[in-house]
């Protein structure tokens, strides 16, 4: 068939004029529809979490919309719900939170850690670094996350998906947002990623003192969650001579499974004085060379430093808000012993990376990390898995979304 040629040029002056008003392109997203409504948990007073609507938000060309699937409670979220030290209220809480990219904006490509991602990947969210957005996690081994925020200690806002407890959250990368692809991690190791990061950075520190070995005889005290993860990576390590001390037998059967050689149950001994005696029978008359000081208690970092030998070491990781005072004796419990002491608090990007290699570690060598999560709740339940965590007997309580 003749083809005219003004027939031709009518024809593509008409396809250039249609490009140039095609509307700019609308941000990948997963299969299902997001709904039009975000379901976010809120401490709306002390102790009192409520499941509120609000609208969907919009996803920015630097966004990422992630479908919940899971969130532990923290310790810090119970000092929250409890008190509000951070003055907070109304806020959106979760920050051990994992889930599935249901959208993203056009210039997301990568994740913190320079693997690509997109719309079904699982992540995680680490710091927020507003005041320098950056700052990437290869310059992080000198900041820590003291200099950040985290999502699920935000102030509220006209956003509100702020937090982990609900079933959408929006990683906004304007605020100069971290977080990694994790989708070859399960669920449950996805939702201890952010406790474990606390454990490895604790641990970093405690190696930069030159004293703890492979051989080194180490107390962890405290048997939470954060002093049993502490176990698991200390024995994953290769540290073989671990003793735990706690007042729960349960607990402290358990810091055996994931590592400890021996136990001391405070309640069995008169004061630190007895316990340090109890833990030089268990080694044939030595104290450790090293200590960690997990429990949050004053009177906890007071009794430590009886457990500790001469020219050894500790880390003070337990203490993540202002728990009081400790009494302490500088020249009996540091200067004639000449200990060597850091502290710990929260993680580097760094810490983090280095994590998931850490839970692959421990389920490499049969450490049962994942029974820490002892409880599950639904979001309808929050407030609930909130009581049973302040009421400490569980271990890790999470809220998982079906």
């Amino acid at each position: 068939m003749a083809v005219n040629e003004k027939d031709v040029e009518a024809i593509v002056k008409q396809i250039l004029s249609s490009m140039g008003s095609v509307a700019p392109a609308a941000a990948p997203s997963a299969g299902g529809a997001v709904p039009s409504k975000v379901r976010v948990a809120m401490l709306t007073e002390i102790g009192k979490m409520v499941v509120k609507e609000f609208p969907m938000p919009e996803v920015g060309d630097d966004d990422l919309l992630v479908k919940v699937e899971g969130c532990g409670i923290c310790g810090t979220d119970v000092h929250e719900y409890k008190r509000d030290p951070f003055s907070l209220i109304p806020v959106a809480l979760g920050h051990e939170g994992t889930g599935e990219i249901v959208k993203m904006g056009k210039n997301v490509k990568l994740d913190s850690a320079g693997k690509p991602v997109k719309v079904g990947d699982k992540i995680v969210t680490c710091m927020i670094f507003k005041d320098d957005p950056k700052i990437t996690m290869f310059d992080l081994n000198k900041k820590n996350v003291g200099g950040a925020d985290v999502y699920g200690l935000l102030p509220d806002d006209d956003v509100h998906a702020n937090g982990w407890f609900a079933d959408y959250i929006l990683v906004r990368g304007g605020l100069g947002s971290t977080f990694f692809n994790v989708s070859d991690l399960d669920l449950d190791s996805r939702i201890l990623i952010e406790p474990c990061a606390v454990l490895i950075h604790a641990v970093e520190r405690a190696k930069s003192t030159g004293i703890l070995k492979f051989n080194s005889r180490v107390v962890v005290q405290g048997c939470g969650p954060i002093g049993l993860i502490c176990v698991a990576v200390l024995k994953t390590l290769g540290v073989q001579n671990i003793i735990t001390v706690d007042g729960n037998p349960a607990r402290l059967e358990f810091s055996k499974r994931l590592g400890a050689t021996d136990t001391v149950n405070f309640k069995d001994y008169d004061g630190a004085e007895g316990m340090a005696k109890g833990i030089e029978e268990k080694w044939g008359g030595n104290l450790a060379d090293f200590a960690f000081q997990c429990t949050g208690s004053p009177a906890g970092h007071s009794n430590i430093y009886k457990f500790i030998r001469n020219g050894g070491g500790l880390c003070e990781l337990g203490f993540f808000i202002n728990g009081g005072d400790a009494t302490i004796n500088p020249h009996f419990d540091i200067c004639s012993k000449e200990i060597t002491t850091v502290g710990s608090w929260v993680y580097t990007l760094r810490d983090y990376a280095t994590t998931f290699d850490f839970l692959k570690g421990a389920k490499d060598i049969g450490l049962p990390i994942k029974e820490l999560i002892t409880d599950k709740y639904t979001l309808d339940q929050v407030d609930e898995a909130f009581q049973k965590a302040a009421s400490m007997t569980g271990l890790k309580i999470a809220v998982v979304n079906k």
